[in-house]
């Protein structure tokens, strides 16, 4: 193994050559932490493996070092590298970029660049130009008149090729003579512009963290670069800061929260053959989800396993799932996880899944109601750190039976239904007739406290006979039907007990559905297969980028009351009709990536803003497309959106290549809840098709929210 780390990129030399981006590594593991480890190097001292895991679909890579001391230079080298990569500025980021593709085109790696080898870098950032102008910019560098730039000359390119001078409008509006925009001035911007009200310590506050120049920072003043870096920043983004971090009420009942929960969470690809991975539950959980999916089945050896069962995906065992979920449930959020249980177990080995639970687990998993009291919903507060069971409950006449036998018969109706897919779901019907009964193990049964899985009879026999810790699982189509024939009463019946909604059974390829339409009544846990990239995956994760990431998300107070009013299809006047106008102008895109793997094809991109809520609120409109431009384009298009019901409005930005005679490509996205939405002029810094950040793509956009007559 060569331990030599060469910058952001390097090469791992064992029998292959490897070529890795930083950028796409999410994490480093020391020791057996993947299941290729545990299967194939168990025999390896664990001080000598440490596995490189990717973001995105892409496999583990699984190392094993020389020596215990090689292993531990690379995996303490790599993380500092990532954390290094991570704390990077945008400009910073930029920078990079460009230098990494000024490395690509450089192909006799003398450091300096031909007329030649500029047309290529220009190729390479995704921007098309004719020779004569290639030619004049790199006539214009080149004051040496030697034929090639270095040094000097490629900064100057540098500084000629990111020029935008839409930056440059907007400060030169606001800076003095001397090109200096003072901290009064700045703060007359963030009034005017950013509609913040901000004290002038704060703006000099500003300064001091974004202006790169000690002239600047000594006068208190911001050059241009300083401005442009504050555009970049955290600050100047689109999404809110503040809400980068918790800043609801996490103190009212868990059914007031929408929970982001993920469906048959083992899965890594389709419903039929695909993998089944501890690798997804760290992936969900990682990404915030704080409801994971467990289908669970006879295994061999008295042990039981997990698997989409009645199909050829692959089997992992409940006890290495459960060690992972314990390791990997509060890394991203406090607040607690919920194992829904898909149960198809003997009572033997369910109540080897109890006892691997508690003994795993330990004081993470709740057994006992909090204060002693089963009134009411806890609230996240209470439950931080806390990992709660999702599924069959014996009731007060089963458990006076289970008392001798220790297991008693429930109705496993829901558990037959959960069988999403239809060819399954015979196989099911066909071992089991309707109505059958499952034996359930009281040992199990004791560690579900606040989410018994019962039927669901309709909302009327729910709140007449059943208690607020019973919740249902429903179909998106069963889910989708209740919602438009009676949406009040489905925000009532969640005011009070928790809904699980997962995927119709034909999604056998692991689609998704829209979650929008579950939240508008207030269902709290809408199940979406988290491997599966595409817009609802995306708005979905929008949905949850507010309140810090966390996987809880405040309901509106109008899906909170139980005698509410509120039907998301017949809007009428109440707290929910706020109308808005929404503004939006699209300004200019910065160094999209390709996304055709030939390298003379450059993106034609354009911009679709989405708006996602109730049904008068959904609405998209797209911008012209910028031909053979991907790394400065300028749209400058104004959109206009009238929205109802704010407070459950999601807003996405989708940038795709033009195709005319086939799909567009995907570029990059963003989605952010409008409630989440700075105003002014801001930068949209684009996500890939799996959620993940582009190292160098924005948008550049300016958002006005007004009052709106309605």
């Amino acid at each position: 193994m060569e331990s030599k780390l060469k910058g952001r990129r390097y090469k791992l030399d064992i029998r292959n050559t490897f070529d890795i981006s930083i950028d796409d590594v999410e994490d480093v593991r020391p020791g057996h932490e993947t299941e290729g480890m545990k299967r194939f190097a168990s025999e390896v001292p664990s001080d000598r493996c440490f596995s490189i895991i990717f973001k995105g679909q892409r496999k583990n890579l699984d190392l094993i070092a020389n020596s215990n001391e090689e292993a531990a230079h690379w995996t303490e080298g790599l993380n500092k590298i990532i954390q290094n990569s991570r704390a990077m500025s945008q400009k910073q980021k930029l920078q990079h970029w460009i230098h990494t593709c000024l490395r690509k085109a450089d192909k006799n790696k003398d450091n300096k660049m031909s007329l030649k080898e500029l047309k290529r870098f220009l190729q390479e950032v995704n921007f098309e130009t004719d020779d004569n102008y290639a030619k004049q910019i790199f006539q214009q560098c080149d004051r040496s008149r030697t034929g090639t730039l270095e040094e000097d000359e490629i900064e100057e390119f540098y500084k000629i090729l990111t020029t935008r001078e839409e930056i440059d409008v907007i400060f030169s509006t606001y800076k003095d003579s001397e090109n200096f925009m003072s901290a009064a001035q700045f703060q007359t911007f963030l009034k005017n512009e950013q509609q913040e009200i901000v004290t002038l310590d704060h703006t000099k506050s500003l300064i001091a963290k974004y202006e790169p120049s000690e002239e600047g920072k000594k006068q208190q003043s911001m050059t241009k670069d300083g401005f442009l870096i504050y555009l970049l920043s955290e600050d100047g983004n689109i999404f809110n800061p503040a809400h980068g971090k918790v800043y609801q009420d996490m103190k009212q009942p868990l059914c007031h929260y929408f929970i982001s929960s993920s469906h048959n969470t083992y899965l890594m690809e389709d419903q039929l053959k695909g993998p089944s991975s501890t690798e997804a539950y760290i992936r969900a959980l990682t990404k915030g989800c704080r409801c994971v999916e467990l289908d669970c089945w006879d295994g061999p050896n008295g042990e039981p396993v997990i698997y989409h069962g009645y199909t050829l995906t692959s089997k992992i065992l409940f006890k290495d799932v459960i060690k992972t979920i314990k390791n990997y449930a509060f890394k991203t959020s406090p607040y607690p996880v919920i194992i829904s249980l898909e149960n198809h177990c003997t009572p033997d080995q369910q109540k080897t899944m109890a006892k691997h639970m508690k003994d795993i687990l330990a004081d993470m998993l709740l057994t006992l109601p909090i204060e002693g009291k089963m009134k009411d919903f806890p609230s996240p507060e209470q439950l931080k750190g806390k990992i709660l069971v999702k599924g069959k409950k014996l009731n007060s006449l089963e458990d006076s039976v289970a008392e001798n036998s220790e297991e008693a018969d429930v109705s496993d109706e829901d558990e037959a239904a959960e069988m999403e897919d239809e060819s399954v779901k015979s196989n099911v019907h066909a071992k089991k007739r309707a109505g059958a009964k499952l034996k359930l193990a009281k040992e199990l049964s004791d560690t579900v406290i606040y989410c018994k899985s019962v039927h669901f009879h309709g909302f009327e026999y729910a709140a007449e006979h059943q208690s607020f810790n019973e919740m249902s699982s429903l179909t998106e189509s069963k889910a989708l039907k209740l919602a438009n024939e009676a949406g009040n009463s489905f925000i009532r019946h969640n005011s009070r007990q928790l809904t699980r909604i997962y995927p119709d059974g034909m999604r056998t390829d692991s689609s998704n559905y829209s979650a929008v339409d579950m939240w508008n009544v207030g269902c709290q846990i809408v199940a979406l297969n988290f491997q599966t990239p595409c817009t609802d995956m995306d708005v979905y994760q929008g949905k949850f980028r507010d309140n810090g990431f966390c996987g809880y998300v405040l309901k509106p107070s109008f899906l909170r009351y139980q005698k509410s009013k509120f039907n998301p299809r017949s809007i009428h006047d109440g707290e929910w009709w706020t109308p808005k106008k929404l503004s939006i102008m699209i300004i200019s895109g910065q160094q999209l990536p390709k996304v055709n793997k030939k390298k003379s094809s450059i993106v034609d991109p354009f911009v679709t803003v989405e708006i996602f809520g109730v049904a008068r609120d959904k609405e998209k409109k797209a911008s012209k497309f910028i031909d053979n431009n991907g790394f400065n384009p300028m749209w400058n298009e104004h959109f206009i959106f009238e929205i109802d019901v704010p407070a459950l409005t999601i807003v996405r930005f989708l940038v795709e290549d033009y195709d005319a005679s086939s799909r567009n490509d995907f570029v990059g996205q963003y989605t952010v809840p409008l409630s989440s939405l700075q105003l002014g002029y801001r930068h949209i810094h684009l996500l890939n098709r799996n959620g993940d950040l582009h190292p160098s793509a924005t948008l550049f956009v300016h958002v006005m929210l007004q009052e709106s007559k309605g």
